[in-house]
């Protein structure tokens, strides 16, 4: 049931008593090393599938072959899920996905296993840019995704596995205590999307809820609190 709408006085929200919104990505250091993705219009290895036909293959897939995912099909799999359309004013970001009074509170991270072009690390997609910056190395990466997850060991077999982190500051900026329900709801627009982008490029992927908070936390390096972990989708090539 959703009733604390009815409780919450939105004349004392941060954009109610004009303050300023928090920023639509995360920032980053000026000086960082940023990758730059393949461009939509610009991809020539995504298949033409149809929606009912990406909808009808649909499922969760655990079992993935060793086949490395092209740094072009990751850019096709980053757009889908959090990729800028257009940009109206510094509030209003439009993405590929869906979110509560266009807050995005979301960020993407990926473990990169096996991505063509890319050493193996922990990335930070930057969406206002299209582009990647280079976050985490470890030489285990695999075994500390698949113990972020409790355990899941697919989660750190896959070519790339997409880890979600929710900023709620963004959210409450409009909504305050009513936030943290539509910010769920937000992770799963983005990860049904990713469902849907994987059978246009011959991979599967399987959502995952069931991870550590802190372990998960500790390893992308965020407080737990302004920014934590939220969802977790390991990405591979199918047969």
């Amino acid at each position: 049931k959703d009733s604390i709408r009815k409780t919450i006085d939105f004349s004392t929200t941060d954009q109610s008593r004009g303050i300023k919104s928090p920023p639509a990505e995360k920032p980053c250091n000026s000086e960082v090393n940023k990758i730059n993705l393949i461009k939509p219009g610009d991809w020539k290895l995504i298949y033409e599938v149809s929606v009912e036909t990406a909808m009808a293959r649909r499922k969760s897939r655990r079992s993935y072959t060793k086949d490395a995912v092209k740094l072009e099909e990751l850019s096709f799999l980053l757009w889908a899920t959090q990729g800028l359309r257009k940009q109206r004013a510094a509030v209003h970001n439009f993405r590929t996905v869906p979110s509560a009074g266009c807050r995005h509170a979301l960020e993407t991270y990926v473990a990169a296993f096996r991505v063509e072009g890319l050493p193996k690390a922990i990335y930070r997609y930057l969406p206002m840019s299209h582009q990647l910056v280079e976050f985490i190395k470890h030489e285990h990466l695999e075994d500390l995704i698949s113990r972020a997850a409790l355990g899941q060991s697919f989660a750190g077999k896959s070519a790339v596995t997409f880890i979600w982190t929710t900023i709620p500051a963004r959210m409450e900026w409009r909504y305050g205590m009513a936030s943290y329900k539509v910010i769920a709801i937000d992770a799963g627009h983005v990860c049904q999307n990713l469902y849907l982008a994987c059978e246009a490029i011959g991979a599967g992927t399987c959502a995952i809820a069931a991870y550590d908070q802190e372990f998960a936390d500790n390893v992308l390096g965020i407080d737990g609190d302004e920014e934590f972990t939220i969802y977790m989708a390991p990405v591979g090539k199918v047969q």
